[in-house]
């Protein structure tokens, strides 16, 4: 008896997603557990694993397809032995038999992410009027938001957008020879519309401090073998950093919030988002009530996290309800920069590199020079909900926690 494969509710907020990419093909064989199938929701990507071992019997959705949470994706003969692989879903979809035309499709529902259905109709639009430029045609919000701003532009406007986009010359770009054109993945694509929608919404101010972290590193240079012993894994200077982080926002509430139209809200709760990098692009993961963690388990929560988002082992919900947010995007060249603010979010705190610097000091009395390891820290973060003094105020405690070192492992 065929054994179905079948989309996973992969969160509580989560309905549908894309078909990315089958790793297998029909007739293949699959072991328990193995993925198959690598799908996109306006969250996360996830891999599929499949349910039984067997032989990919049929596969019933094609890359680009958007399906529903429940929706048979393939079919698995538990007991069949390898075959050669039928035609692809896509290819037989693609070609109607001889001397038939293809069945109209005008009713055909547009393809869509359910944030940009939900800002359509809010807005009024009608989807099957917004230009495409999510993967396989599907609308995403930037789509909506851009016919939004094209359907209320001044007539004036119109002379200078370019003839086959809309969109002004100037931003056309012609490739040249030797260019490489490297296509967004679905994910990347909503990372993007993110930072902007981002940027267009928060009026983004930044501040640096310079953190001599001698301290930590004294405490890190006498626990890290023991630690590494205990858990597993290396004890880096970013525990320390969440940890003091999450000390300030408990002082300093005016960062642990959100701006709901016309007011401003201050969260009761603590959790923390880490940017983790993948090779498919960054992913905020969260860890939940981080000020009821000791640094070890920060420490111990953030390994998991990162390990598993790096893996496509995390749910779309470990990715939703941050309050906060700690980068660290490495050492290499990474003096200090300003990080985007995660929506709904007012502040982000973003990591330098650590690097040793000659400063001075008050040794018995008397100025010196010496030698510190150094990190800058740069936190962005919403004026329309914080001003300057609390914000410099919050990434001064920042630095007294870290450069005091009074952590208890």
């Amino acid at each position: 008896m065929s054994v179905a494969v079948e989309l996973p509710a992969l969160g509580e907020s989560v309905v549908e997603g894309t078909i990315s990419r089958w790793l297998v093909k029909e007739g293949d064989r699959v072991e328990l557990d193995q993925p198959i199938v690598e799908v996109t929701t306006d969250k996360v990507d996830a891999e599929i694993p499949a349910p039984a071992a067997g032989v990919i019997e049929k596969i019933l959705a094609r890359e680009g397809e958007t399906v529903a949470v429940g929706q048979r994706l393939a079919t698995i003969d538990p007991s069949g032995g390898a075959r050669p692989a039928a035609a692809a879903p896509s290819e037989a979809a693609a070609k109607p038999a001889a001397g038939v035309a293809p069945e109209p499709r005008a009713s055909e529902t547009p393809r869509a992410t359910p944030l940009a259905r939900r800002v359509a109709e809010r807005e009024g639009i009608d989807l099957a009027s917004v230009e495409a430029s999510g993967a396989s045609g599907r609308v995403t919000k930037a789509d909506v938001e851009r016919r939004q701003a094209a359907r209320s532009a001044a007539p004036a406007a119109r002379a200078a957008r370019g003839p086959a986009t809309g969109r002004p010359s100037y931003l056309e770009y012609q490739l040249q020879p030797g260019d490489r054109v490297i296509p967004m993945s679905p994910l990347r694509r909503l990372v993007a519309e993110h930072m902007v929608v981002s940027k267009r919404t928060s009026p983004h101010v930044g501040t640096v401090a310079e953190i001599d972290l001698a301290g930590v590193a004294r405490v890190r240079d006498a626990q890290k073998n023991a630690f590494r012993a205990a858990h597993g894994f290396a004890l880096s200077f970013l525990p320390f950093v969440v940890h003091a982080c999450v000390r300030a926002l408990r002082e300093y509430p005016a960062l642990n919030a959100s701006v709901l139209e016309d007011a401003i809200v201050e969260k009761k709760d603590i959790h923390v988002g880490i940017a983790v990098e993948t090779e498919k692009g960054l992913v905020v993961p969260v860890v939940r009530h981080a000020d009821r963690l000791s640094l070890a388990g920060l420490a111990e929560a953030v390994e998991d996290l990162a390990s598993r988002a790096r893996s496509k082992k995390l749910s779309p919900d470990e990715l939703k309800g941050g309050t906060f947010t700690v980068s660290n995007p490495g050492r290499d060249g990474n003096l200090y920069g300003f990080a985007i603010i995660h929506q709904p979010q007012v502040g982000i705190l973003r990591m330098g590199e650590v690097v040793k610097r000659p400063v001075v000091r008050s040794i018995g009395g008397e100025d010196a020079i010496a030698i510190r390891p150094i990190m800058h820290l740069a936190l962005s973060y919403d004026h329309r909900a914080v001003d300057g003094a609390p914000a410099n105020g919050f990434l001064h405690r920042i630095r007294e926690l870290l450069e005091a070192a009074e952590f208890d492992l």
